[in-house]
């Protein structure tokens, strides 16, 4: 697994993630967490390490951390979260209990979601990261609508992460938040990597380019997938599956070769095309 190191330690990071919007939301019932086990085994035995969740998200983080436990690899994962509350005190008790949700003990990331509150938030975790009770702290958008919005939170230099929608459906943020970002320092996670699954639709029942096995390319996922990681300003990505399958094949984006710049922009012409 290709990895990328984070700015502001150095530490490194495999390219493909995990997300958990709406496929870890399944409530305790055993058989409904079955398959998510596997997705989080096999997820780990792959190489992969960055899983993101929100208290947003459902019953993701309770059953994220319960399975991170069952299979003993809470420690050497890397777990992510949000704040996503109005209020300092709110904050406070939401971010207390994701971490007890993810059996942390302490969170790797803890982002403010969707720049809710970022003021009064974002005092609160430059205090818990004095405390090491976070490694890392984070602001997250997920459409393009509030790019500007961040750029101007990344502009107070406080952030070790910023995390984004960025794929070939929505290449907006490489015209101004990725370069900042690289400027800055600052890690860079990409959500809505497939536009909540509209990019398969729109290549369904379309075969490959015979090109893209110079890639080591073998799917639409790893397509989609490899021309975001092969931006130099992306830390990782993190699409969100409940299939063992599905993650094995996010996965194979952070093997072998990635596009150069050239590549990439013919990547990108090929799929307007279709």
């Amino acid at each position: 697994m290709r990895t990328r190191a984070i700015p502001s330690s150095g530490e490194a990071l495999p390219v493909i993630g995990l997300g958990t919007w709406q496929t870890f939301d399944v409530g305790g019932g055993a058989a409904a967490r079955a398959p998510l086990r596997k997705v989080l085994k096999a997820f780990f035995d792959g190489g992969g390490r960055v899983v993101d969740s929100s208290p947003m998200y459902g019953s993701s983080e309770s059953v994220v951390g319960e399975l991170c436990t069952d299979l003993g690899i809470c420690e050497p994962l890397f777990l992510a979260t949000k704040v996503w509350t109005r209020g300092r005190e709110q904050g406070i008790r939401e971010m207390q209990r994701s971490i007890e949700r993810m059996r942390a003990g302490r969170m790797d990331l803890m982002q403010v979601h969707n720049l809710l509150d970022v003021e009064a938030h974002t005092k609160t975790l430059l205090e818990w990261k004095a405390a090491k009770r976070v490694r890392y702290i984070g602001v997250t958008h997920y459409a393009s609508s509030g790019h500007a919005a961040m750029e101007r939170a990344l502009q107070a230099k406080q952030y070790d992460f910023v995390q984004i929608n960025y794929s070939l459906d929505e290449p907006e943020a490489e015209r101004r938040l990725l370069p900042l970002a690289r400027e800055l320092g600052v890690a860079v996670l990409v959500n809505r990597p497939f536009a909540s699954g509209g990019m398969f639709r729109r290549v369904r029942g379309k075969p490959l380019p015979p090109w893209a096995a110079e890639l080591g390319i073998q799917s639409w996922a790893q397509y989609f997938l490899k021309w975001i990681v092969a931006h130099p300003a992306i830390s990782c990505v993190i699409p969100a599956t409940a299939n063992p399958e599905h993650v094995r094949d996010n996965l194979g984006a952070g093997l072998g070769a990635l596009p150069d710049e050239a590549q990439r922009a013919h990547m990108a012409q090929a799929y307007d095309a279709i």
